[in-house]
């Protein structure tokens, strides 16, 4: 880690392709595989499932994880481009290591590898015990830059996308979107070519948007200016009730409207979690607060963004009798900790990120207003938030400066530029990053990217005006960080 800059963010290993080489990728495995021994999750003969995203990086990538996993006796599982959630599908109905390789948002010069445990996502005490793991590297299979002297050939993939498919084609039915007319704006997501038969399947006439032969950074928590304007501009120009997309590693989701605005993944979150009726929720300290306003849980448990926290917290919740738990992430992932049971049929846990669920959710809640998704958020508390990424800042510099503006709050020098529009700071939440409440409600949020080196500014406010103006101040009060 210390050699190539390779660290761990809060979803698995990430770092810059050209630091991401051959022999690093390799010793992550290996780091990786010793650990689930020591749980007796692995050994000679395991299978280990993997897949990957569409990056240009990745199937080297993948190469030398399956390199790896042979080399500790075990037998790689090759999956081919698929979401993430449909490659933990398959491996937890097995009871498999996973691992996916994906940069998941970030930019095509960066990659990352996330692992799995057998029946669950790698925890944060799963990292530290990696951590811990001592590897060798095999004599002679790398060459001086690290990359493998050993050709090895992506098989033939295994059938994972069928029961992914199946899996919300009988829990919502066969025409359950019968009558909808949906765009998907497909990019270089890895699973835009799944989605499309899906929602086919479930009944809509579906429009295919926006290939991308190139991998786009498409952001579902601080969506890009182009993708903004672009949903807009096919709402104008082709029309639909909404418009479905994902991340690179599609386990994200993002959704717009008929007019083309894009929804909030914590606003998403809710209106999923209130469908399907859930008694206990997980949510990172960043989500809306209209969760709470809304009333329909009877717990709710704020963490650290990144999924492991939130997947420690819902899983805690079913395990004291909550059920159904649910956890979900202001970029709109959504993972069910339990089953869930609607209108006789049943739902299994899927304790990972997916993109799919909460967006067919919010569709199936909207059928009751028209089919109108900005009809259905209005049936919310109206609370309103925002994000936006300073981008390149190198997660040090951030901490520093982030601990430098909480220190000028104690003598309210930091306070000038917010105070004359919302008030004193009335709560002070320091969990991940700082997260600053005023009088007036108002909330702004500094916090270090746990994925790439970006500083992430979140606002919310009891109108999308104040909001943004928030935000923008936010970023005013940081942009100095990166001289």
């Amino acid at each position: 880690m210390q050699r190539s800059g390779v660290g761990f963010g809060t979803s698995g290993a990430r770092g810059l392709v050209a630091a991401m080489t051959d022999d690093v990728c390799f010793a992550y495995t290996l780091g990786y595989l010793h650990h689930l021994e020591s749980l007796d999750e692995f050994g000679p003969g395991v299978s280990v499932a993997v897949a990957g995203d569409l990056r240009p990086s990745t199937p080297r990538i993948l190469r030398a994880c399956m390199a790896a996993i042979r080399h500790a006796g075990g037998v790689p599982l090759f999956c081919g481009f698929v979401p993430t959630p449909a490659l933990c599908l398959y491996a937890y109905d097995r009871a498999i290591p996973s691992l996916m390789v994906t940069g998941s948002h970030i930019p095509a010069d960066r990659n990352g590898i996330k692992f799995n445990r057998a029946t669950g996502e790698f925890l944060k005490q799963d990292e530290a015990g990696m951590r811990e793991q001592r590897v060798t590297l095999p004599d002679g299979w790398f060459d001086h830059s690290g990359a493998l002297l050993t050709k090895i050939d992506l098989p033939a993939a295994h059938d994972v996308l069928t029961a992914y498919s199946a899996r919300y084609r009988l829990f919502f039915g066969d025409t359950a979107l019968k009558g909808l007319r949906l765009g998907v704006y497909q990019h270089s997501a890895v699973g835009r070519d799944a989605l499309i038969p899906l929602l086919e399947g479930m009944g809509a006439i579906v429009i295919p948007l926006g290939r991308s032969e190139d991998f786009l950074p498409v952001d579902t928590e601080a969506v890009r200016p182009e993708d903004a304007a672009a949903a807009c501009r096919w709402a104008q120009e082709i029309g639909f009730d909404a418009l479905l997309t994902t991340d690179g590693d599609s386990d994200r989701p993002l959704l717009a409207d008929r007019e083309g605005s894009w929804l909030r993944g914590d606003v998403l979150g809710i209106l999923a979690a209130r469908y399907l009726q859930a008694r206990a929720v997980a949510t990172p300290v960043n989500s809306n607060t209209a969760l709470e306003k809304a009333a329909f849980a009877e717990r709710i448990s704020r963490t650290r963004i990144g999924s492991p926290f939130v997947v420690d917290a819902m899983t805690e919740a079913a395990q004291e009798g909550f059920a159904p738990s649910i956890g979900y992430e202001a970029n709109g992932g959504f993972l069910l900790a339990t089953s869930v049971t609607l209108n006789g049929k049943t739902l299994k846990a899927l304790p990972t990120r997916d993109a799919v669920l909460p967006m067919l959710c919010a569709l199936m809640a909207a059928r009751d207003e028209g089919d109108d998704l900005s009809a259905l958020c209005a049936t919310l508390p109206q609370r309103y938030t925002v994000s936006d990424r300073l981008s390149p800042l190198p997660t040090r510099r951030s901490r520093e400066n982030i601990a430098a503006l909480r220190d000028g709050l104690k003598h309210h020098s930091a306070l000038a530029p917010f105070s004359t529009s919302f008030g004193s700071v009335a709560h002070i939440d320091e969990s991940d990053g700082l997260r600053l409440t005023f009088e007036s409600g108002a909330i702004v949020h500094f916090r270090p990217s746990g994925n790439a080196p970006e500083l992430r500014v979140y606002a919310e406010a009891e109108s999308t005006v104040t909001a943004q103006t928030l935000l923008a101040l936010g970023l005013a009060v940081a942009a100095p960080w990166r001289d």
